[in-house]
């Protein structure tokens, strides 16, 4: 699929059948022959003239291919349809391929540098003087529609190294002989072309591909934003417009995505979190860095007394560890320096830089170190399992004190680039809701029920009961993973068999595994159709053996435990903001940061509304009162703005009778209540989570 590279592939030579017709083995198993070097498309058109007729791409050994991609030898082919999701990213860049095309009509000195396609649309950058704004779109998109009903056909060829580089220095693009050079890094045997319509007469660009048979396939589609960029996301480095735009199959589907899209800006959680009052990302304090007002706080540590009561439960064990660690502590674990461009650089020790110093150490002999890892000092915390394990490591332990459980709300840090950054869902520090067992073989499956059944409560108690799960399993093709293969086949059948449990869809996904081990994710589909990757629970049996963990067997010999991470929240952040969204500030009872607000009709009642306040209080209840003189009106639209669940309305009457009359944000008025009885319809509320 497209990506930042483009460059074909290296030629796999295939085996040719003796009787000169390739093989392909269709999804449902069966195997048809059709005469070597037939095309994709012709594969098509021997099944059925209808499937040709809809046929966009083909996945080709797993491969996402155009439809003119040639067969020979033996493959499993999958035509692809407008109903496939690849062909969708298929359809996009061929999109982003037509708005830069439309955008080079416009302002042919435009360099190109790259166009993806993405899960939300696609993109361009371009190298321009001149700046693109949203008041160009409609001239764009009127060039694209003009290109799109041209009908023109997708053409790919190839040229090798020796004539396509010096084709590319005439040119002049330097962004793609960037392109071309890191293609030729990575292992690329030559360079690929598409023109939109005829090499050579037709306007044509580096990539690999693939897509739509022709610019007619593309029915709907819109420009959506522009933003900067910098060349390989480097921000001291060359400047780029990035063009952002989103593609469908029909018009349906793009008004339906635009719809979406607009109930997603009402309900962005960095705009209500500025309403609601909570949280505050400052400059001052660092991009990505998240304060957490009292009201934020409120539902975090709700959430934190939440899933603490399940912990308990089932027998977690709450620790503690510090925000910064050794570096030899994760040189152990392999996050150092492996994973350092998603890390702070390291603290490095006083004494070590005081010692390098005076043996003439230079600042780039410094960096040099740095690189290698050759260095003393600490790193801000990137994980919390390594300081897991060091507890664990810390006592002795017999099979009969498995499984040990460990959690801990802990905070984290992560390097991200300033132009990734957004609100609470991408952060540079956040806590996981974290926790790491330790057990047998025998007790992985048990544990791995455990982990699920604690993901599925928290859910369906936040009522995000549309969600489906992926199973990471490895890839048998992959020498990337570590342990025995026996002990794989065990791991990947506890997970399928935990997944199962849980009686949702769940999807198999061979090469998604972790390194160490497979994995369990949940996918959560919010009230407005996003998905979100929330709650984690993978396998380990790497970290044990690089950390040497022990227990002791009833042979009364050392044994290896096994090691599960969990994180049914994920990040807090990042949950919460997800929170903010899918309820769209309009928290449960139980969360809801002011549960009630107490308005007073006017100043003579506003004695007899504190007593109301206090009595809330007592019971617990987090209480707002109103004793201004403003209008009853406008005291109620405020607390229905700031998304208070009850508004208690006192005044005269309500005194007199020592009640007060009940407003609903939602469900207007419920009618008035004794105090006493609504304390208690309150409580009930809360203490079921309803």
């Amino acid at each position: 699929m497209p990506g930042v590279f483009v460059f074909a592939a290296p030629v796999i030579p295939y085996k040719r059948h003796e009787t000169n017709m390739a093989i392909v083995i269709l999804p449902d198993g069966s195997k048809r022959e059709i005469p070597d070097g037939s095309s994709v498309l012709q594969l098509a058109e021997s099944i059925g003239r209808g499937l040709a007729k809809a046929a966009v791409a083909a996945r080709v050994d797993g491969k996402v291919v155009d439809l003119s991609h040639k067969l020979l030898g033996e493959h499993s082919v999958s035509i692809l349809t407008d109903r496939d999701p690849e062909a969708l990213l298929v359809l996009r860049h061929s999109t982003a391929h037509v708005m830069a095309e439309a955008i080079q009509r416009i302002w042919p000195k435009a360099l190109l540098a790259y166009g993806p396609a993405l899960e939300s649309g696609f993109y361009y950058d371009i190298a321009l003087d001149q700046p693109i704004s949203t008041a160009d779109f409609e001239r764009i998109e009127k060039e694209m529609a003009s290109i799109v009903a041209e009908d023109r056909p997708f053409n790919r060829y190839e040229l090798s190294f020796d004539q396509g580089m010096p084709r590319l220095a005439r040119e002049g693009n330097k962004y793609k002989i960037d392109n071309a050079e890191r293609a030729r890094a990575a292992g690329a045997s030559s360079l690929s072309w598409y023109a939109t319509g005829q090499p050579g007469q037709n306007w044509e660009d580096l990539c690999m591909g693939p897509h739509v048979p022709s610019t007619g396939r593309i029915k709907a589609f819109k420009l959506m934003s522009v933003a900067q960029s910098h060349w390989h996301g480097d921000v001291g480095s060359d400047r780029f417009q990035r063009v952002y735009g989103t593609a469908f199959f029909d018009r349906k589907q793009l008004d339906e995505h635009l719809k979406q899209l607009d109930e997603a800006k009402k309900r962005d959680h960095r705009a209500i979190g500025v309403q609601l009052g909570l949280f505050a990302i400052d400059d001052k304090v660092g991009q990505g860095l998240v304060l957490w007002k009292p009201k934020g706080a409120v539902v975090r540590q709700e959430l934190q007394n939440f899933i603490g009561e399940h912990l308990r439960r089932q027998g977690y064990r709450q620790v503690f560890t510090p925000h910064i660690g050794r570096l030899e502590l994760y040189k152990t674990s392999g996050h150092f320096p492996y994973y350092r461009e998603s890390q702070f650089p390291p603290l490095v020790d006083r004494e070590f830089l005081d010692l390098r110093a005076k043996e003439g150490c230079s600042c780039a002999d410094l960096a040099n170190l740095m690189e290698k890892g050759e260095i003393d000092g600490y790193l801000l915390k990137p994980m919390n399992c390594p300081m897991h394990i060091r507890i664990y490591a810390n006592d002795q332990h017999s099979y009969r004190d498995l499984p040990i459980r460990l959690a801990e709300f802990g905070t984290v840090y992560r390097w991200e680039k300033s132009g990734e950054l957004g609100g609470m869902t991408r952060v540079r520090g956040f806590t996981q809701d974290d926790a790491h067992l330790f057990c047998t073989e025998e007790q992985v499956q048990q544990e791995l029920l455990g982990c699920l059944e604690l993901v599925k409560i928290i859910l369906g108690t936040l009522n995000m009961k549309d969600y489906r799960v992926r199973v990471g399993l490895r890839d048998p093709d992959s020498n990337k993973y570590v342990g025995a293969s026996e002990q794989w086949d065990r791991a990947e059948a506890a997970c399928l068999h935990a997944a199962e449990s849980l009686g949702v869809p769940f999807s198999k996904e061979p090469g998604e595994a972790a390194f160490y081990g497979p994995k369990i994710d949940f996918v959560v589909r919010d009230v407005i159709g996003r998905e979100w990757q929330l709650g984690t629970v993978q396998v380990d049996y790497q970290l044990p053996q690089r950390f040497e963990l022990e227990y002791i067997g009833p042979d009364n010999k050392p044994h290896r435990p096994v090691m599960i991470h969990r994180a049914p929240f994920g990040s807090m952040e990042r949950f919460i903001g997800v929170l903010i969204e899918h309820f769209a500030g309009a928290f449960p009872l139980w969360l809801s940061p002011v549960q009630a607000a107490v308005l007073s009709i006017s100043e003579k009642f506003n004695d007899y509304a504190g007593k109301v306040a206090a009595q809330l209080k007592d019971a617990g209840l987090r209480v707002e009162s109103d004793l201004s003189g403003d209008k009853i009106g406008a005291k109620i639209r405020k607390y229905t703005l700031e998304k208070v669940p009850y508004m208690l309305i006192v005044g005269e009457k309500e005194q007199a009778e020592g009640r007060a009359a009940v407003r609903h944000r939602t469900e207007g008025d419920k009618g008035a209540l004794a105090v006493e009885e609504l304390v208690a319809h309150l409580k009930s509320a809360i203490a079921t989570r309803t």
